[in-house]
């Protein structure tokens, strides 16, 4: 069973918010995009920098330091210079908060 960390009330977290949980140790950067919360590991997979504070677009977050894309959904590299996908994470809303848990 993986572990399973609130990540905060959902009233706290309105559109656009950004936070990080750790989750098994790792830092997961936790997004209300449109109303919908998603989960990603908080690390760019091209050259180690947190994804928290990047801008979110489109369906995707942008890293700061060179700008790879990465997509809400999957994960998966969308612009260079990333090509690797970072690691996504399962959301719960539940009794009014987010819960974050490993797939």
């Amino acid at each position: 069973m993986s572990e399973r960390v609130m990540a905060g009330q959902v009233a706290e977290m309105p559109a656009g918010f950004q936070g990080e949980v750790k989750v098994g140790g790792v830092g997961v950067v936790v997004i209300n995009y449109e109303g919908e919360f998603y989960a990603l590991r908080n690390n760019c997979t091209h050259k180690d920098f947190p994804l928290l504070g990047g801008d979110v677009s489109s369906g995707k977050i942008t890293c700061e330091k060179h700008g790879g894309k990465f997509e809400l959904t999957t994960g998966k590299a969308r612009a260079l210079p990333a090509v690797k996908a970072v690691k996504i994470y399962k959301t719960e809303v539940e009794g009014g908060a987010v819960y974050v848990s490993e797939l």
